[in-house]
């Protein structure tokens, strides 16, 4: 039997967003009508990940590939969704897992993006509108920095003038910090595209926080492109990352990831365990946190907890690992919002000229 996929997604409150995830994974399947695709969520929405592999399992299959239906590897892709896998594989032993990689940089995805632009920005607008990017945000550096290669990438060999990286949350530039450098170095009209794969709250709130920027700043024009939605190229590429998966040939940037390396400011995240979103429609009592991925054939995308730190030294990390607080958030993530206010508290740096073409402002 053809190893099923599985397509992990994030979830999300919105009903429309959801509904747009089901409708990217019936492109799937139409792209491969002879591949078993199952779908189900991290948190937010039904069904869990752990029900899905047991819909897919009680079907008769024993290899499932989960794929991270997300656009970069943060935390949902490196901590999540293999905690989530770690959970389905202690309650179906006999079940084979492999982890796909997420969607990533990619071409596809770019031309979808560019696309998105020009139906939102006229032709003779083109050349002098500037490109404000908008992801998700991370405390994970890595997937950050992805985003800014993902505007390089969209910048070069296109005419648009300059193309900026903003954030909904958690780190900087955050949507009204990027629009005003924009505006600082000299563009008069801004094109606003939200990097997300569906709608949702998130999503929303990028067009609500940039037209109360344009309200504030009459001598800017802001638009709001159309997000990356259910697309056959995207599913294409979904398609793509499973195939990798089965022959193991779905890698990652370990040398920049913060689960390997003590990078500045996140070194506390080195060797953390993975523990899954506590899912309401979870079946049966939460089992305890495993050590990483236990069972999970990863290809490297699950970080087990090293025995030793890349210097050869001894570890003395507490045993808490995601243990929640009274505030609702995990330990080591409320201690990472509380560098992200600190460190990140930077005034955009001086215009260094008018925008001109925007390739050298």
């Amino acid at each position: 039997m053809t190893p099923a996929l599985l397509l992990a997604g994030h979830g999300t409150r919105s009903t429309a967003g959801v509904e747009e995830y089901f409708a990217l994974a019936d492109r799937v399947r139409a792209l491969a009508p002879e591949l078993t695709v199952g779908t189900g969520f991290i948190e937010l929405a039904s069904p869990p990940l752990t029900t899905a592999a047991g819909d897919l399992a009680a079907a008769g299959h024993e290899h499932i590939v989960v794929l991270p239906l997300v656009l970069l590897g943060a935390g949902h892709a490196k901590t999540d969704v293999p905690g989530s896998i770690a959970a389905a594989r202690r309650q179906l032993p006999g079940v084979r897992f492999t982890y796909g990689r997420p969607l990533g940089v990619h071409p596809n995805l770019l031309t979808v993006l560019d696309e998105r632009l020009t139906a939102a920005v006229p032709p003779a607008e083109r050349s002098h509108t500037a490109v404000l990017l908008v992801g998700r945000g991370s405390s994970d550096p890595d997937a950050n920095a992805d985003l800014h290669k993902v505007s390089r990438l969209l910048w070069e060999g296109r005419d648009w003038p300059l193309v900026e990286t903003g954030f909904v949350g958690l780190t900087h530039p955050r949507i009204p910090q990027a629009l005003e450098r924009l505006r600082l170095l000299g563009a008069t009209r801004i094109a606003v595209v939200p990097y997300f794969l569906f709608t949702g709250v998130l999503e929303e709130r990028i067009r609500a926080q940039s037209a109360a920027y344009a309200r504030q700043h009459a001598d800017v024009a802001v638009t709001v492109t159309g997000y990356l939605g259910p697309d056959d190229r995207i599913a294409g590429l979904a398609l793509d990352r499973y195939a990798e998966a089965l022959d193991g040939t779905a890698v990652m940037n370990c040398d920049g990831c913060v689960h390997r390396r003590p990078l500045p400011g996140f070194a506390d995240k080195v060797g953390l365990p993975q523990v899954p979103h506590a899912h309401p429609d979870d079946r049966g009592p939460e089992p305890p946190a495993p050590p990483a991925a236990e069972g999970v054939d990863t290809h490297g995308w699950a970080h087990p907890r090293p025995r030793r730190d890349p210097l050869g030294q001894e570890r003395r990390r507490r045993s808490a690992g995601h243990r929640h607080g009274a505030g609702g958030l995990p330990r080591h993530r409320a201690a990472q919002r509380r560098r992200d206010d600190r460190t990140h508290r930077r005034p955009p740096r001086p215009p260094a000229g008018p925008l001109g073409d925007g390739r050298d402002p």
